[in-house]
């Protein structure tokens, strides 16, 4: 297929996807396994937030172009994703916190509040059951809890949270680059600064002048970096 057509495909199973963005599908985000499955490098059983109904619609798009029959007749989630399992929200002990802030910057949806050394609260309404914040806090604070009983996949999934999440997920991503943006341009700036500063210095020695230079060479080299992650 034309990288038009993968991308189009890309596009329809993003959409059937559920957009808790939680990588146990060994891919980055949603966007990343649609590609795959898009591509044909990955098979649409790696998804366990989507369960056996998802398998079955992704497969339904996939099968004409990728023959996988076997998904259709006998769909299992591939083990070494995970489970399908009743939808949890993540819940921090307050007893417990002690506001790292690591499960705030793990969150792919930002569905945890809070700031450095306080408390930190889980808005249930925006969590999507991710995991993510469980494996950096360092006390072992946050539990999840099952909050569908025994429905599972996307009968404890639907539609509009999914297209909520992935808006959030988004969302996200656009503060976090904005955020960069901001701190790469406030660096640069600094480092601007500093080197008309040093440039401005009157050595009056030999060895002045070879501390100047080397000042100078340090800040120009990070600059340069910089330079290059822009």
């Amino acid at each position: 297929m034309t990288t038009k057509k993968v991308n189009e495909l890309a596009d329809r199973l993003e959409d059937l996807l559920p957009q808790t963005q939680c990588t146990k599908c060994g891919y980055p985000d949603c966007r990343g396994y649609a590609e795959a499955l898009a591509s044909g490098e990955a098979l649409p059983n790696r998804c366990p937030p989507g369960g056996v109904e998802g398998i079955k619609r992704l497969s339904h798009v996939l099968t004409p172009i990728y023959p996988q029959d076997a998904f259709d007749l006998h769909p299992t989630i591939n083990p070494e994703c995970g489970e399908e399992r009743p939808r949890p929200v993540a819940f921090i002990d307050p007893l417990r916190c002690i506001g790292c802030t690591l499960c705030i910057q793990a969150c792919p949806v930002d569905a945890i509040v809070g700031a450095s050394k306080q408390m930190h609260v889980v808005l249930t309404d925006w969590c999507t059951g991710c995991d993510l914040c469980i494996p950096p806090c360092p006390v072992d604070c946050i539990s999840m809890i099952n909050i569908t009983e025994n429905k599972t996949g996307w009968n404890a999934w639907s539609q509009e949270l999914a297209d909520i999440s992935r808006q959030r997920y988004h969302d996200r991503e656009q503060r976090l680059d904005r955020e960069q943006r901001d701190n790469d341009e406030r660096l640069a700036k600094k480092a601007a600064d500093k080197l008309a500063a040093v440039n401005a210095e009157q050595p009056n020695s030999a060895e002045e002048e070879k501390e100047k230079e080397r000042k100078r060479a340090i800040i120009a080299a990070a600059i340069a970096r910089a330079q290059q992650k822009s």
